[in-house]
């Protein structure tokens, strides 16, 4: 698992990538640079650089970030998440523990999953297919 100190993370990430990935803040809907990205190839966490997801499994959900119906296997773990008074399932890189966003059970695919993500928790690297 990838460690630092605070002061390391607040050294190697944004200010908005250190909010959301480190103390679990969400960026504001519909900001993200990642939203409409429509390229092929992969995401990962952009603390550090683990696969997450791959192109093949985005799509558009119109919730406001980048959404995803499948994560690579064994890239993320899952943490209930009772804030803003409700239960949901909050994502995590497994490597590094990272906040990535959120999973839900609604959406529009062969999984019925939508994993809604944090643009500024990932960096895209793109691919030929």
């Amino acid at each position: 698992m990838t460690t630092h100190s605070d002061e390391k993370w607040k050294e190697n990430l944004s200010d908005e990538a250190y909010k959301v990935c480190r103390l679990g803040h969400t960026e504001p809907p519909f900001s993200g640079a990642l939203l409409h990205n429509h390229k092929n190839g992969s995401y990962h966490c952009v603390c550090c650089d683990a696969l997450l997801f791959d192109s093949s499994t985005k799509f558009d959900s119109g919730c406001g970030w980048p959404s995803f119906e499948l994560a690579v296997e064994g890239a993320v773990k899952y943490v209930e998440d009772n804030s803003h008074g409700m239960l949901r399932t909050e994502v995590r890189c497994v490597n590094c523990d990272s906040h990535l966003g959120h999973v839900f059970n609604d959406g529009p695919t062969e999984t019925g999953l939508r994993y809604c993500v944090n643009s500024v928790s990932m960096a895209f690297e793109e691919s030929e297919r």
